[in-house]
């Protein structure tokens, strides 16, 4: 009988670089590239004709499944296991694996919460000299809450960390280390793709700053390796804004 050590299993895709060539990493962005502006473009769409047309609600279902979908059709086209890149979440069942992520993305807005509230506090007052009514709350923040995390951002992080962070990190090193995450290049041009993305959806003067909260996701990625924490905490973000926006007057309740 052999002494030696049986050989440790192989990493999965995204935990190790493949392929760092200049010729790999042309590859893969023009890759994602395409994936980003046609899997955007078709929500664009999606969306407008919803409003355009006056279609039902329910037809908006269509922008979680062409985040969701479209990596997956690219994985089964590529003829790799989609399982690799992050695309799933644990079953329902298995509570000690949402309760675990939950854990984690509220670690982090712990963090993060204190700050955030005294900068947004700063910001209304005496930048725009809105005052906090701290009685208003959104309407049906129940349905609020299970719309950002299950329409919002699983989906949205299925795609952009699950996918796209973890194709790039076959391509980039992960030199840096923050917070028990490695990361590199990946991390930053991910955030550019996820900030970007959502001008090719709908305009807005403030995409840019979005940037931002997509490197906490993808750190967030990075640490835990899946997506369904940084998707709790990308919901949990949404959330608070909202909330604020509410109480500082921006939106009606």
């Amino acid at each position: 009988m052999s002494d030696a050590a049986a050989p440790a299993a192989p990493l999965p895709l995204g935990d190790r670089p493949s392929d760092t060539s200049s010729a790999a990493r042309r590859k893969v962005f023009i890759e994602l590239t395409l994936l980003w502006l046609v899997t955007n473009l078709l929500i664009r769409a999606v969306i407008a004709a919803q409003t355009g047309l006056g279609l039902p609600d329910w037809t908006l279902a269509a922008v979680p499944c062409l985040f969701i979908y479209a990596p997956v059709a690219l994985c089964r086209w590529r003829g790799v296991d989609s399982y690799d890149y992050r695309l799933y979440v644990p079953a329902f069942r298995d509570v000690g694996a949402w309760g675990q992520a939950l854990g984690q993305a509220a670690a982090l807005m712990g963090v993060i919460l204190v700050p955030w509230l005294i900068g947004y506090h700063l910001y209304q007052t005496q930048l725009f000299g809105h005052s906090p009514q701290w009685d208003r709350l959104p309407d049906e923040l129940f349905t609020l809450v299970l719309y950002q995390v299950f329409f919002v951002a699983i989906p949205e992080e299925f795609f952009y960390r699950g996918y796209m962070q973890t194709r790039l990190n076959e391509v980039f090193h992960r030199p840096y280390l923050l917070g028990g995450a490695a990361f590199g290049a990946a991390l930053w041009v991910t955030s550019l793709y996820f900030a970007f993305g959502h001008s090719l959806v709908v305009l807005r003067w403030w995409h840019p700053a979005i940037f931002f909260p997509g490197l906490l996701f993808g750190l967030l990625r990075e640490r835990t390796g899946g997506v369904l924490a940084p998707a709790f905490f990308h919901a949990a973000c949404n959330l608070l804004v909202v909330i604020l926006d509410t109480q500082y007057g921006l939106i009606a309740p």
